[in-house]
């Protein structure tokens, strides 16, 4: 290891992950923007203090929120309302090196971005090949050395990085997950367990949270039922008692993110904010949260 690498070390080592808190992601006012035939920009408005009135103390967005049309929109909302952003969350390809340049940039420019409110970390989820193709052994292991090259430029930055799946990770026995747990370094990448893709994937939620061991910084919480997503976290398929007790066993305190989404066939039978609020309720109680 170079000097600079053992002095990056020793940041990761020394920054104790703190104690659970609540956070809300910003995809689901996306999906609520298409459903209501409206651009993002014009539902941001609406959106945002729908998460405050809904309860929330912290909220997860993504770059789509802080493009060059919105982001000083977005950011006075924020101000206005007094939300923190502890986390946020910027995808890109890895597996090629072109890519990889573009992906690090910009995962750098909207930390800084995120940074005056709060943000400590930096979610990431490795972008599939085109038509979700299987990455071959060598664009994994240079996907792995991109998240590693990744977390150390973060980390330079005083941010943690969060590496998140969904289900294309998951395919072929979780080929490509276990080969980012099995090869990136634990100093510079850490996880965003997304309990609801893992179920989606066929993983039972705490055998696969077992597989990631203390290196869980983050977890996403939804439910659903016969893979079809609910409009609220509540009681289903996934049985998030059993991760609160995984996680109190082994006194790991990662960010707790609730993260709406509906399929098509989602039955949705109250307002946005009120599936906001109610899925705020449960997840505080049953994973035992406060904001």
């Amino acid at each position: 290891m170079t000097r600079r690498d053992l002095l990056l070390a020793g940041l990761a080592f020394g920054t104790q992950p703190p104690k659970s808190e609540l956070s809300v992601e910003g995809y689901i006012f996306q999906q609520y923007a298409e459903r209501t035939h409206q651009s993002l920009a014009r539902v941001i408005p609406e959106v945002l203090p729908m998460a405050k009135a809904a309860g929330f103390a912290n909220i997860e967005l993504n770059s789509a929120f802080f493009t060059p049309k919105i982001r000083e929109n977005t950011l006075a909302l924020l101000r206005s309302l007094s939300l923190r952003m502890p986390s946020i969350y910027v995808g890109g390809a890895l597996h090629s090196e072109t890519e990889a340049n573009h992906t690090i940039e910009n995962a750098v420019k909207y930390f800084r971005i995120a940074l005056p409110f709060g943000c400590q970390a930096l979610v990431t989820n490795p972008d599939p090949k085109p038509g979700d193709q299987t990455k071959t052994d060598q664009e994994l292991e240079i996907e792995a050395r991109n998240l590693n090259r990744l977390g150390r430029t973060l980390a330079a930055e005083n941010c943690e990085l969060r590496v998140h799946h969904h289900t294309p990770q998951l395919e072929n026995g979780a080929r490509e997950w276990r080969h980012i747990l099995a090869h990136t370094d634990p100093r510079f990448v850490k996880i965003c367990v997304d309990v609801d893709w893992a179920y989606e994937g066929g993983y039972d939620p705490v055998p696969f949270l077992q597989n990631v061991g203390n290196r869980l910084r983050e977890i996403h919480v939804r439910s659903a039922r016969n893979k079809i997503w609910l409009e609220d976290v509540e009681d289903s398929d996934i049985d998030y008692r059993q991760v609160a007790a995984y996680l109190n066993q082994q006194k790991l305190h990662p960010l707790v993110v609730v993260e709406l989404a509906y399929r098509p066939q989602t039955a949705v039978t109250r307002s946005l904010e009120e599936d906001l609020r109610r899925s705020r309720l449960y997840t505080e109680k049953v994973l035992a949260l406060g904001n």
